[in-house]
């Protein structure tokens, strides 16, 4: 198992370098230079040039890319070029409204759509599996902006309940994690019970059920242990993207996270927080798949003999 998880950490490199040369390739091609986003159109052609010179901007894009990952090697992302600040700084005085919009979302997201997808899965073709997958298509066609407005609406326009905007105590994200788990929740309770229905059904499961087993402790310590599988990996996935994608989420509840960051850097053509940022999220998510592999070897014991034999 170590020898697999450090195989896996090893990777990581190659991904990392991929995602910042892809991040420099798309900076380079967006409009504007940081010199004149940063001094605004008034300024000089001089300023702007020494601006340039000065951020290295006007060095070829194979020189900064080298150059970016030479200091990455050393722990150095750069200082942003907007405000002069070490990125790393920047990055991590958002992070915590991040990772708590993701967290909350997630746990919401998690517990209500594995109980509704083995209920569904338990009660096939009954008002409640059809109610649970029409209410799961319904949340899973609408846009996350949508949700927030109309969530922005009921309860804190009309109703008065909850806080619209900022990220202060806890009650400023209920409303960010609802509109967050929805998605979520849909493909969580979806997934739950394809994968519920398809283990039910197999021989192990009736043979339980002759035996006389109690017909809880089949569902949940016989069935939805070898129904985890391909749950947890959507859990990963949508973990790992809700780090990164939570950028609407932010913008709609003016959440100062990671996201919101990101977009006002690349109006500024901030490259160096652009590509701290995502390099970090891109490092964090491959974090979590490595977690989702070797969580399958906890619920699957044959997965895990085979990672040993690796």
């Amino acid at each position: 198992m170590s020898k697999y998880i450090l195989k896996r950490l090893l990777t990581l490199i190659p991904t990392l370098l991929a995602v910042i040369f892809i991040v420099y390739f798309i900076m380079d091609l967006t409009p504007g230079d940081p010199g004149t986003l940063i001094l605004g159109e008034r300024a000089s052609q001089e300023e702007i040039d020494a601006k340039n010179e000065e951020l290295g901007y006007n060095k070829p894009l194979p020189v900064r890319y080298v150059n970016y990952v030479a200091d990455l090697v050393h722990g150095d992302m750069g200082n942003s070029w907007k405000s002069g600040r070490p990125v790393m700084g920047e990055i991590i005085a958002r992070l915590p409204v991040t990772v708590t919009l993701a967290v909350g979302a997630i746990l919401i997201g998690t517990v209500i759509g594995i109980l509704v997808g083995i209920l569904s899965a338990v009660k096939q073709y009954s008002f409640l599996d059809f109610s649970a997958t029409a209410i799961a298509m319904a949340l899973a066609s609408f846009p996350g902006f949508w949700i927030g407005m109309m969530l922005i609406l009921l309860f804190s326009l009309y109703l008065g309940w909850l806080p619209s905007f900022g990220g202060g105590d806890l009650k400023h994200y209920i409303l960010p994690w609802i509109t967050t788990a929805c998605p979520f929740l849909a493909s969580q309770m979806r997934m739950t019970r394809t994968s519920m229905l398809e283990v039910i059904r197999m021989d192990y499961i009736r043979t339980a059920r002759a035996k006389g087993q109690r017909e809880s402790k089949i569902i949940m310590q016989h069935a939805l242990r070898n129904a985890l599988l391909p749950v947890v990996t959507i859990l990963g996935i949508n973990f790992g993207g809700l780090l990164g994608g939570t950028v609407t989420i932010e913008t709609v509840f003016t959440l100062p996270g990671v996201g919101s960051l990101i977009i006002e850097a690349i109006r500024t053509k901030d490259v160096p927080i652009v590509t701290g940022a995502t390099v970090m999220l891109a490092s964090f998510f491959a974090i979590l798949m490595l977690i989702v592999d070797v969580l399958y070897a906890y619920i699957d014991p044959r997965i895990k003999s085979r990672y040993e034999r690796k």
